[in-house]
């Protein structure tokens, strides 16, 4: 067993990095505080699926390829970051707007594998989190991988990713947390499109 030990390690940084506030906590906590549960859930797990290719890529070495092909990173982050910034405008477009009329303009709520396909698209809109992810693995991956340690690794991006986002959904998806939410819907939207385009500009304008 002692040849797993490294997946504790990888866990753990994991999960800081998983945490830590960024454009998919933006996305989840909104979800979770203006939309069902079912739905919630959903972008959830696609966040939790996006992580799971980002580990994919950094095991088989795509994040070295970015990091050494300028161009195509910065494709990748420009590409992400404005759709960051579409995700902004949204939220800024609807912030005043009431939630019934709004939930009326978007016709009818997401279906759960609209809402899985939404939530990983969020998530893969940002090269960044390969690169972050690459140099995790790099410092703590071994040299050999034992067997099935990219599935073990997987599992750890997917169940950390998604248990995560799901257990904030659950504490915001409560009536008390609703009712909050419609009293301040148009400032919590405006700060959070506003930190959101602010992300994205900079992901696409950043030359680092």
């Amino acid at each position: 067993m002692g040849e797993y030990a490294f997946l504790l390690a990888i866990a753990t940084v994991f999960m800081l990095g998983t945490m830590s506030p960024g454009p998919s906590f933006i996305l989840i906590v909104k979800t979770a505080v203006s939309k069902s549960r079912k739905e919630g859930f959903g972008v959830a797990i696609g966040l939790g699926m996006g992580a799971v290719v980002f580990s994919l890529l950094a095991i088989f070495g795509l994040y070295a390829i970015l990091e050494t092909v300028p161009f195509l990173y910065g494709a990748l982050k420009v590409a992400g970051g404005m759709y960051l910034v579409y995700l902004a405008y949204k939220m800024w477009k609807y912030a005043a707007t009431p939630l019934e009329t709004k939930l009326s303009l978007e016709h009818k709520p997401k279906s759960f594998f609209k809402a899985v396909l939404f939530g990983f698209a969020t998530q893969m809109s940002n090269p960044k989190t390969a690169i972050i992810i690459g140099s995790i693995f790099a410092a703590l991956l071994p040299k050999e991988v034992p067997p099935f340690g990219t599935l073990f690794i997987c599992l750890i991006a997917f169940i950390i990713d998604a248990s995560w986002y799901s257990c904030v959904v659950g504490l915001l998806s409560t009536q008390k947390a609703q009712k909050i939410y419609l009293r301040t819907k148009k400032y919590i939207d405006r700060i959070a499109g506003s930190v959101l385009g602010i992300l994205g500009l900079k992901l696409a304008l950043d030359r680092v």
